[in-house]
This record gives structure tokens, sequence and C-alpha cells, in this order.
């Protein structure tokens, strides 16, 4: 049997130079793809679904659009995985990992080309990578202990996060928004308990922080508009079936005087069960599923707020964020976990009403209400918020911070071109390298604000010649200026993060020799 019959008929494979050119193309056109989203100058991209409705989402977070795309090409498949970890991870630098793994793989090109062996190139990539990290953590500043300096640097990363996104108009009243928030939280990361509700109408800067919880429901008729000192029993339970439903089911009665007794049946069980319901001692009951009219006039009767349909989010934080337990038995009180708050009353934003509940069990929790022009400036408002605070949030708990603005990369860039030097033999031209792709996030950060990038990219490593320079690009001037005056700051952790896996992707590409691509399997009958 020949060989060459060794897989099905379409299955293709392509070996050495091909393989290793078909992925790192694919690689540099995802980073391509994302490089023009990157920094405060950064353009957004509008990504139209081929699905019912042809929704559309305008954005330019770069996990945002780099899940949207479906891809064909499988070391571009690898960029997207780790955008989308560092999006889990840390919640922002998605575009940066992205365009620095892009630009690793542009340098190993070169050098492949020039007949390096690709492990060489990883040798020196990983030499490059540990002394970025290093020098990175030398330089970081910790204001941990001072409560005024820490929340500078709070507000400094959070504007800068913001700066990109579509909130930089208002980023000083967003950063404010997005540092209380975090601070709450009081160093936990659980951003579950920060809620955040759009409504659209009004402005950007409409937007507000409130502390508690917010659903996004009326308060039925004939209920009590306010409840002081609630107690609440969060519930996922069937609250219609006090008719008897004729659809699917099959019912024999030999007179209608039957039907009306089991629908009297139906209503006493229901009764029963809202009594027990009752029983519990609460003054609000939050159900997942839908109320009917009369067990509805049950609870009003009994003076409890019932919400019915709450939204299932909304459901399980308003369960987490008052303490109290989802139920969906009501036999043994005991077993049952009520949740509490101060205050419930019913408030309005821009045309709605919601119910707000306030002085919650769970001190953090907070919601913060957004209001824009449209729903897609809204979508894009809500990523770019949820950035921020997950950035913040890591800060909290690792609270060492750098500045930004294409400083780190100029400092890493500096020490890992010193190694270079140091390094003999062949692992130096990979070193070189890498040096070479820092340098492009700075030179893309100018090339989107339309700067002679080449020009400021000189200057820049002209003033990192001396000693402990805080030169970085000013993007709003259009020159190098100082970081720290600016206030211009990133956290470690992004950074850390960025460097890191950008490396270890690009490196995960440059071991690939071969790609076998399956047969496509065939539909029954065709």
């Amino acid at each position: 049997m020949a060989i060459d019959k060794l897989f099905k008929d379409e299955a293709t494979e392509e070996k050495g130079e091909r393989a290793r050119m078909a992925s790192f193309i694919g690689a540099m056109a995802i980073a391509d793809l994302v490089k023009t989203t990157l920094g405060p100058k950064g353009m957004d991209k509008i990504l139209q679904s081929t699905g019912r409705g042809h929704s559309v989402t305008v954005t330019n977070d770069g996990a945002t659009i780099l899940k949207s795309l479906h891809i064909d090409n499988p070391a571009a498949k690898v960029l997207v995985d780790i955008s989308k970890v560092q999006d889990d991870e840390v919640g922002d630098g998605t575009t940066s990992v992205v365009v620095l793994a892009g630009e690793l793989l542009r340098e190993a090109e070169k050098l492949v080309n020039a007949k390096i062996h690709p492990m060489t190139i990883i040798a020196g990539f990983r030499m490059a990578s540990e002394c970025a990290r290093n020098v990175l953590e030398q330089k970081v500043v910790d204001n941990k202990q001072d409560a005024e300096k820490f929340r500078s640097d709070l507000m400094n990363i959070a504007r800068t996060t913001l700066s990109s996104k579509i909130l930089s108009q208002d980023k000083e009243h967003f950063a404010k928004l997005a540092v209380d928030a975090v601070m709450r939280l009081k160093g936990s990361t659980n951003l579950e308990a920060i809620q955040i509700i759009k409504k659209p109408g009004g402005s950007l800067k409409d937007s507000f922080l409130d502390e508690g919880f917010i659903l996004d429901k009326k308060i039925g008729v004939g209920q009590p508009k306010r409840i002081e000192n609630a107690k609440i029993l969060v519930a996922n339970t069937a609250m219609d079936t006090d008719k008897v439903k004729i659809y699917g089911a099959r019912v024999r009665v030999d007179s209608m005087a039957k039907v009306a007794d089991l629908e009297a049946a139906e209503k006493e069980k229901m009764r029963e069960k809202v009594q027990k319901i009752i029983s519990h001692g609460i003054n609000c009951f939050v159900n997942r599923q839908l109320i009917y009219n009369f067990p509805e006039e049950l609870f009003a009767d009994a003076g409890i707020l019932a919400i019915e349909h709450a939204d299932f989010d909304g459901i399980e934080r308003l369960g987490l964020v008052t303490g109290g337990e989802i139920a969906s038995t009501f036999e043994n009180p005991e077993s049952i976990k009520l949740g509490h708050c101060k205050l419930i009353e019913e408030i309005m934003i821009g045309e709605d009403k919601l119910i707000h509940f306030s002085g919650v069990a769970m001190g953090q929790a907070c919601t913060i209400v957004l209001r824009g022009a449209s729903p897609h400036v809204l979508d894009e408002a809500e990523r770019s918020l949820h950035d921020a605070l997950c950035v913040l949030s890591q800060t909290v708990n690792d609270s060492r911070v750098l500045l930004g603005g294409g400083w780190p990369e100029m400092v890493m860039a500096k020490a890992v071109d010193e190694l270079a030097k140091r390094t003999p033999g062949k692992r130096s031209h990979a070193i070189e390298a890498f040096t070479r792709a820092l340098l492009a996030i700075p030179t893309t950060i100018a090339d989107n604000a339309g700067l002679d990038s080449a020009e400021l990219i000189a200057q820049l490593r002209a003033e990192h010649h001396k000693d402990e320079s805080n030169a970085g690009i000013d993007v709003i001037s259009g020159s190098v200026g100082d970081m720290s005056e600016l206030g211009i700051c990133e956290s470690f952790k992004v950074k850390q993060a960025v460097l890191l896996s950008a490396t270890e992707a690009a490196e995960m590409i440059l071991r690939v020799d071969e790609i076998i691509t399956c047969a496509p399997r065939r539909r029954e009958g065709v």
C-alpha cells in the first residue's frame, strides 16, 4: 500500500516551511486586525452577525472582537484563546497580548528565514521574558499602606483603562464610579456583588452608583410600595396552578360541576402553599417564575410584597446579596435561609420603575446604573466598565502599580537589549528580536494616534538611556511626556499577564512544523 494513502481522501497536511508559514501568517493577520484598537486613540470595529436579526456590536475590546470571529487558521485560534484567558484572568490588556504575540512571531519569522532553529529562538525568548519580568518587578510602586496614595493610584489606573474605551469622554466620572464600587468590595475579587443595569435614555454622564441592589421589575397592583426591615424569601417555584390548564391535560368528567370541584381543589392546594410561605414570617416574596392572580391576592392581603418572574441573574444575585438562599420547597421553615435588607422601595430611572433594596446584608453590594443614547453604546460602556472593575479588583489584591503609556515596554526593551549584548551565540539574535517586538506596542499606540512613531520611539529610547526616566508617549499632546506627572498608570498584574501569555503563545506556534487537517465529515446519504 502506498504511504501517501495514510490519510483519508480530502485530508490535507502541510509540513516544515509551509506549515510554519501558514501559522505565522494566520497569527500576524489576527494581530494586525486588532492592532488598530490599541491605545487611547484606537478605533472601534463594527461586528455584524449573520444570524437571525443581524445583531450589530460596536466595540474596541480585543477579546470581544476575536470571540466573535469564526477562524479557520489553527495558529490564529491560539491567539484568540490567549485574549480570552487574559480577559477572564485580569480583564484588560486583551489587545496588547495579541499584538505582542503577533510581533514576536513576525520577528521569529525573520530569524527562521535566516536559518536559526526554532528551539534556539524559543530559548532566547524565554530568557528575554524572564529578564523583562524581573526588571518590571524592580520598578513597581506599591502604595498599599498609604490609603490616600493608593486611592489616587486606583483612580489613575481606572482613568488609563477607560481612556482607550468609549467612556474616555467622561473618564473622570466613570473612574470614580469604578473605584468607589471596587473599594466597597474590601479586597474581594467577587464582581458578582457589583450589578450593572443598562437603561437607554439620558447621556453617559447620567450614570450613577447606588448602594444596595436594584431589581428590574415593577411592584404589582395593590401591594405595599415600601417595606422597612424586609425579610425576603427568594424562591424558584411554580405559583401558576390555581386553574385547570386544559391544554395537554386529559381529564374525564361526567359533568361541569366536577370541573368546578377540580378547580376548587387546585385553588385549595395553592392556598395551602401560600399559607406555608407566609408562615415563614416574611414580608417580601421574590419568585423566579410567574405568580398568578389568586396567590398574588393572598400575598397582598397578608401585606407581603410579591415579585414575580425576576430575571435569573437578578434572583441569584439577590439571594447572594441579601444573604438568603433560593428555596423551592416550604415544608420545613427551619432549613430555609431568609434574606434581609433595611428598606425596599420603588424608584424611577428614566421611564422605568424598578425596585431598590437598600441596606442589604452583604454590605459591599452595589449597583451601577448606566444611561446612554442607544443599546449599542450601553453594551460597549458595560464592557469598558467591566474591564476597569476587573483591573481594579485585581489591583486591590496585588497593589503593585507601573506607569503606562508605553513606559513599561521601553523599560523592558532596554533591559532585554542589555541581556542580548551579554549573551553569546545565536540566542542573542532571538533576544534582540524580543526587544523589537516589545517596542511594537508603543509604536502602535503612536501610529494609532496619527503620530510619527519612528521619531517618537527614537526620542523615547534616548530618554530611557538616562537612569530612572518616566518618559512615555503622551498621545494628547503628541510628544514624549512624563507619565507620573500625567498620572498614567497600569496594574503590574495586567502587564505581567500580557508578557507571559504572549511569549507562551508565540512559543507554542513556533514549535509547529506540521499541520494536519481532517477530512470533512460527510452527511449521511449525500
